[in-house]
């Protein structure tokens, strides 16, 4: 296996992050760490949508912006 310089930077980082997450005792920095980490593994529903699914809400967003829409009440008129 191959390792280039960047990985090994990245290494090195965590190396030095584990020495400082073991040589704290303040209970708020360990917090802290385990929110960051929570929040990087909590996944953006935008990252779990299909490119269709994608395009459609974008322009679905311009429609809006540019006042293409059509009220509720008229909308279930038409459909009934």
């Amino acid at each position: 296996m191959i390792i280039n310089k960047y990985e090994m930077n990245i290494q090195a980082e965590k190396i030095e992050l584990v020495k400082m997450l073991l040589d704290t005792e303040n209970p708020k920095i360990i917090e802290s760490i385990k929110k960051i980490f929570k929040k990087a593994k909590t996944a953006d529903f935008w990252d779990d949508l299909s490119i269709e699914q994608r395009k459609e809400i974008e322009t679905a967003s311009r429609e809006i912006e540019n006042g293409e829409i059509t009220d509720y009440e008229s909308f279930m008129q038409k459909h009934r």
